[in-house]
């Protein structure tokens, strides 16, 4: 029997948001993140005000969780603009994506507390 493995889809997490799209914001992921699925924990790196994967440590703005990727990405070879919730909004815990340098429990409900700072709630 075979076996099929769907992907994350676009907007997939998103309990509730503000009204008029006003949860949303269009921004940049810098060249370089890689391909990242809808889901994915961002920070905003504060050089270039674009951004990347959230990582568990850093000093170039990274490690501070401020967004949610509403839809899948390839940033491996160019900048790439696509839209994120970045206030006031809910989001099912299990669909979060995180950088590999959050790998754990621990970790992980760190990225929960940043992101609720800026209004995005972690169910």
């Amino acid at each position: 029997m075979v076996t099929f493995t769907e992907g994350r889809h676009a907007c997939e997490g998103l309990l509730s948001e503000a009204n008029f799209h006003r949860s949303r914001d269009n921004i940049t992921v810098v060249s370089g993140a890689g391909i990242l699925a809808p889901g994915t924990v961002l920070a905003k790196i504060t050089a270039s005000g674009k951004y990347k994967a959230s990582t568990a440590t850093g000093s170039d703005g990274g490690q501070t969780a401020n967004a949610i990727l509403l839809y899948p990405v390839d940033a491996t070879a160019a900048d790439v603009q696509v839209a994120a919730i970045t206030r006031d909004a809910e989001w099912n815990v299990h669909t979060l994506s995180y950088d590999s340098t959050v790998d754990d429990d621990t970790k992980k409900a760190a990225k929960h507390v940043q992101l609720a700072a800026v209004g995005i709630i972690v169910r």
